[in-house]
């Protein structure tokens, strides 16, 4: 039975070791752990919040309760429900949809949702604001770990290294070949980027000791300070589709943003440009890429997001050699998923103390 002084908290997934240890490595059980076989008694359990002195002092007492769903797989929507019913804080991942129905199973007690996620398009932001429900999110911590798959899969995509991979294997490699497997290399090219934020930013700057000759990007508004580092440009997306070798999709999904890359766009690029998606997968209109690739309008694709999310396995762009897709592991690096779990955490138990979260969304 839960005490009546006990805030509720309700996590959506297993979550990595450091977040998990905040949540409940100091804390003292409340109850025997439950691991039942069916969906509905796949619950980690119960534990009081006692943190000892190795968080800051103010965290230093009993105020809640942890219920997590003990998997790695998504958790079933009637059980999001069911587990969110009552809670005052809900710390969540992108694959739930925080919507009105959610919302409402959670009913008046909940203050705060922490998502380990830097995107909040899975959250209704306008339906969560109107609530008074504070919002946390883990910006910065994943930028690196993503900028550098955003390269990797660009150098993986332009230099055909699947295709190069499975010729050794299936006996392809035989004679060197002046032309055989020639890609397309960064040194005197033209890079886009279409959103100079932080990963935009830090995708460029590992970008141009490849030999980058120019930089140019697009977005809602001009960015001097930040683009002075690469001497990049901002133009329209319908100029930097056109000049492009390689382009780089990194912004955020939005109503303007949905949809963005489509037939007009590819259609502007060069039949030797390379594009590369690790923002969101609506961005892309994936019928019209694959029409581009197919018909070799452009050269080739790297996507490390989808839509949907996991991409079925008969999709047409599989077939593709010049399409190379990732399960979007943009930030999947042991140290990154920590620090994204650390930080939710934080910004969990901020908020529901009344203070200011570590990253707090304005809403």
């Amino acid at each position: 039975m839960r005490s009546a002084r006990l805030m509720k908290v309700f996590v959506t997934r297993r979550i990595p070791p450091e977040g998990r240890a905040l949540l409940a490595g100091a804390a003292e059980s409340l109850g025997k752990v439950r691991n039942r076989s069916g969906p509905s008694d796949s619950w980690q359990g119960l534990w009081g919040l006692f943190l000892n002195g190795t968080p800051p002092a103010s965290l230093a007492k009993r105020f809640c309760e942890v219920e997590q769903w003990d998997s790695d797989e998504p958790i079933p929507r009637k059980e999001l429900e069911r587990g969110v019913a009552g809670a005052h804080g809900l710390l969540c991942l992108l694959t739930e949809q925080v919507d009105r129905t959610l919302l409402d199973a959670a009913g008046a007690n909940l203050k705060v949702i922490s998502t380990m996620s830097v995107g909040v398009d899975h959250l209704a932001l306008d339906e969560i604001k109107k609530r008074g429900i504070r919002v946390g999110y883990t910006p910065d911590v994943l930028t690196d770990a993503t900028a550098e798959l955003a390269v990797s899969l660009l150098l993986t995509t332009c230099r055909r290294l699947p295709e190069a991979i499975e010729e050794v294997k299936n006996g392809g490699w035989t004679a060197w070949k002046p032309l055989w497997m020639c890609g397309h290399g960064l040194t005197q090219s033209t890079v886009g980027i279409i959103g100079l934020g932080r990963i935009g930013q830090a995708i460029a700057r590992r970008l141009k000791p490849f030999g980058v000759q120019r930089f140019l990007y697009s977005g809602r508004q001009p960015r001097p300070q930040e683009a002075a580092e690469f001497q990049a440009e901002f133009v329209p997306t319908s100029y930097l589709a056109a000049e492009s070798d390689f382009i780089v999709v990194s912004c955020s999904l939005t109503p303007a943003t949905k949809g963005l890359c489509n037939k007009d766009f590819f259609q502007r690029m060069k039949n030797t440009a390379v594009l590369v998606n690790i923002s969101r997968g609506d961005v892309v209109n994936q019928d019209d890429l694959y029409q581009a690739l197919a018909s070799g309008q452009i050269a080739a694709a790297g996507l490390d997001v989808t839509t949907p999310e996991p991409l079925p396995t008969n999709h047409p762009l599989l077939t593709l050699k010049n399409c190379v897709i990732l399960p979007h592991i943009g930030s999947a690096t042991h140290g990154t998923r920590n620090t994204m779990s650390l930080l939710a955490s934080n910004n969990l138990l901020a908020g529901l103390r009344g203070e200011p979260m570590p990253s707090e969304l304005k809403l």
